[in-house]
């Protein structure tokens, strides 16, 4: 009892202090020279240096990553020395597929709860274009051809269970949930819409760090995200379906695109910030993980949701702002309706149709954004989650920062 007591006194009294991401790049293009840990240590450098805090002050490093072949060893562990975090610091990686940088954040908010550290780092990072091919050549093999295989397929597209690609698990929910494709396409232009006035106005510049990409030519800078585009739904009505061809209803422009990127924030207890004098973005109020079937994956975000309000206390309408990740146009769209929310409130600058979804990134940067919106707006209460291949899902309650 008195545990329980003293856990809950201090679930408030964790704050993030500063949240950043890298600009969001396309498949084989503007970030594809760069390793994950090279991603990493870009938002690493800029999250830290946001919130004042030099590396050496660092306990821990987390970073969500679905994506490991070829990368070497810890690639958290490289991104965090990268950045010029101490050797003495530790490091690690956490693997939730589309959840993982969520998770990364939740994993520092424990550890901070259990008085183990003093200031962690937690975010995501993915290169997907650097994801390589895999064949297995220790079986003997005298003779004929061996298969080749994608590992970005095969460890992040392909559902462990039923063998299939996620992508048939978003005509699995629009067939349930009865999702048209109007419904689908409708969403994916809104989504572009969004991103695209988004950056015209200059929404993401407080959250995006700038990558300078140097070759012999010179040095490039990153510093705005590569897929958001023009789109109508004439356009889009004239994509065939990507994974049932006769009678589907996803397309490659309502679904979420292939993409490299990273994400990070800083957390620490409210005392700490206070005594060194920084004003937090906001703290983590409650979170949440669940399962679902994994044929309907993309309803995840749904009891995840559910969850997280309940262990927040809070009522669904008491939520100013909802940034739930946009894998598909279809779940998006029946997470949206099982949900009853306005979409209004739900990804109000773009989501992932339009932005992209770095895989182990992703779940970091829905909070870096959802706090930037919350700040900008005036607004108090948000709510971040995600779906996750496997059947799972993933969400975090986050109230904006008021001095106390």
């Amino acid at each position: 009892l008195l545990y329980t007591i003293k856990f809950e006194l201090k679930m408030s009294d964790i704050v993030i202090v500063s949240a950043s991401r890298t600009p969001i790049g396309d498949f084989n293009k503007s970030l594809a020279s760069l390793s994950s840990s090279d991603l990493g240590a870009a938002v690493i450098s800029s999250a830290l240096q946001k919130s004042r805090v030099s590396p050496a002050e660092v306990s821990l490093c987390i970073m969500g990553q679905v994506l490991y072949a070829g990368e070497g060893q810890c690639p958290a562990r490289q991104a965090a020395v990268k950045a010029g975090i101490p050797h003495s610091v530790p490091a690690y990686n956490v693997n939730m597929v589309c959840g993982s940088g969520m998770l990364a954040v939740h994993n520092a908010y424990c550890h901070l709860l259990n008085n183990s550290n003093e200031i962690v780092v937690a975010g995501g990072q993915e290169s997907m274009s650097r994801a390589p091919h895999l064949i297995s050549m220790r079986a003997p093999k005298p003779m004929g051809n061996a298969e080749c295989k994608d590992s970005m397929i095969c460890d992040s597209l392909t559902c462990a269970f039923n063998d299939c690609h996620m992508g048939i698990t978003a005509e699995n929910v629009a067939e349930k949930y009865s999702i048209s494709r109007q419904d689908q396409d409708d969403l994916a232009v809104l989504s572009q819409t969004r991103a695209k006035q988004a950056i015209e106005r200059g929404a993401f510049k407080e959250e995006i760090t700038p990558v300078t990409i140097s070759d012999r030519k010179g040095s490039v800078i990153v510093d705005t995200d590569e897929h958001p585009r023009d789109t109508t739904p004439e356009g889009l009505a004239k994509l065939r379906p990507c994974f049932k061809p006769a009678v589907g209803t996803v397309t490659a422009g309502n679904c979420s695109s292939i993409n490299d990127g990273a994400a990070a924030c800083v957390l620490m207890s409210r005392d700490l910030a206070r005594s060194r004098d920084i004003t937090p973005l906001g703290h983590i109020v409650s979170t949440a993980h669940v399962g679902c079937d994994p044929a309907l994956m993309g309803m995840g975000p749904v009891p995840a949701v559910r969850a997280a309000l309940e262990k927040a206390k809070w009522q669904i309408e008491d939520v100013d702002l909802f940034e739930i990740n946009e894998a598909f146009a279809a779940q998006s769209v029946a997470v949206v309706k099982e949900l009853k929310i306005s979409m209004d409130k739900v990804n109000i600058n773009g989501g992932a149709i339009a932005l992209g979804h770095p895989l182990g990134a992703s779940g970091t940067r829905i909070i870096v954004t959802l706090l930037h919106n919350l700040a900008s707006r005036g607004l108090n209460k948000g709510v971040a989650s995600l779906c996750i291949g496997g059947g799972m899902g993933i969400a975090v309650c986050i109230q904006r920062y008021a001095p106390c």
